[in-house]
């Protein structure tokens, strides 16, 4: 702490030493099991023979297994009846096994042998046409099944988000602890900011607060002044001075479910032109919010928030001043997933549907105002995981 904060900073000290680690129900095995289940069915709908899940957060969804992938192929055959089948190396054998959450027998390859084929050949086995790859398998392997498959591969891409994107209420549960700990994050950064601060100094104090709350740390981007225009920041730190716009956009990692908020206010008087900014990105921020209704389409929550700013004088599309990026992404085990808020993205929402709402108003070389929420669908329309910011000189109430 004392390379962080000055010694006049003790408070924040105590700020951490405050915070208690938060806690929710993981995801249980009979959870998993169905999941395995509705995915199953979708694979009988199709016609495939299986669907092959690589070391993604999807084989962490349907299994609980998390492996993270390698130069060497591993994950798990999921056919259209059955328990997983899990392929991995024979020296990984001895590990998978004490991580496996749900039993299924193992298909495991020695070093010199060819694992595609061993897939291959255990799918041809089974009755259907071909083989679903998961989205997030990665090109060389995919190559190979492709080639040992003859050509029949197809992508499970719609089925894999089609699932995950509706989250249980187990999930949202989850997710929503997540976000209280990140708001509490995000509300001791503007109660402990002070003149001469780095940003760097800051990330450090949000790191060291996710911890502290029983998070994984995921990311954290903080920008001062100018810089808070950039999207995704800038290469080198600021040290915030009086009248500094001020973004802080933070994420943490609970039971594999993720967190996302972004606040921006001024530290110290805002300027009239600052508050011009930051209203219109409140205005965009709540159209869009608005906007998300059950049956609506995730294009038109996007166009929602364009349509605001550009009755701002913003815009319009992706022109900047303006909004360069899509309005929103999906949030769940990936920090961006389906559903995508964003032009073209016909996807209607439903009930369980998690998506962030961050119409950002970039104005190169001058500031940008970023206000990120997570919103959920309920059987009665949107509803905030977290506040949104009420106000510029009240972002947290």
């Amino acid at each position: 702490m004392t390379d962080r904060m000055t010694s006049a900073d003790h408070n924040v000290d105590r700020q951490l030493a405050g915070f208690r680690p938060v806690n929710a129900t993981p995801i249980s095995d009979s959870a998993h099991q169905k999941r395995i289940a509705s995915l199953q069915a979708q694979i009988g709908i199709s016609g495939l023979a299986a669907v092959w899940l690589d070391a993604s957060s999807s084989l962490t969804y349907f299994t609980g297994l998390s492996l993270g992938q390698s130069e060497r192929i591993h994950g798990a055959l999921i056919m259209a009846d059955g328990p997983p089948v899990y392929v991995t190396p024979v020296f990984e054998a001895p590990k998978l096994n004490s991580m496996m959450r749900l039993p299924g027998p193992l298909l495991m390859w020695e070093e010199h042998e060819d694992p595609f084929a061993l897939i291959a050949g255990h799918v041809a086995q089974y009755k259907g046409r071909g083989l679903g790859l998961d989205p997030a398998t990665l090109f060389r392997f995919a190559s190979r099944l492709t080639h040992e498959m003859q050509g029949n591969v197809v992508l499970a891409e719609d089925m894999i988000s089609g699932l995950r994107q509706i989250k249980s209420a187990e999930e949202i549960t989850i997710i929503q602890t997540a976000m209280n700990a990140s708001w509490q994050v995000q509300k001791a950064v503007h109660a402990h900011l002070r003149t001469g601060i780095t940003t760097t100094e800051v990330c450090s104090f949000v790191d060291e607060a996710h911890i502290a709350l029983g998070l994984k740390p995921l990311f954290v981007a903080v920008q001062f002044g100018e810089a808070t225009a950039y999207p995704h920041g800038v290469p080198y730190p600021q040290t915030l001075k009086q009248g500094d716009m001020v973004l802080v956009d933070m994420g943490g990692t609970l039971h594999g479910y993720q967190s996302d908020i972004t606040r921006t206010y001024v530290f110290g008087d805002p300027s009239p032109r600052q508050r011009q900014l930051w209203q219109a990105e409140h205005d965009a921020h709540r159209a869009a919010f608005d906007a998300a209704q059950l049956g609506v389409s995730c294009e038109d929550v996007d166009a929602a928030a364009r349509a605001s700013l550009a009755a701002a004088s913003f815009g319009p599309g992706y022109d900047v001043p303006g909004l360069p990026h899509r309005t929103g992404h999906g949030l769940g085990l990936d920090i961006h997933e389906a559903p995508y808020i964003v032009q073209g993205n016909s996807t209607r929402l439903q009930t369980g549907m998690c998506f962030s709402v961050e119409p950002m108003l970039c104005v190169y070389g001058e500031c940008g105002v970023r206000l990120e929420d997570i919103a959920y669908m309920t059987d009665t329309g949107p509803r905030w995981f977290s506040r949104p910011s009420a106000s510029l000189d009240k972002p947290f109430g």
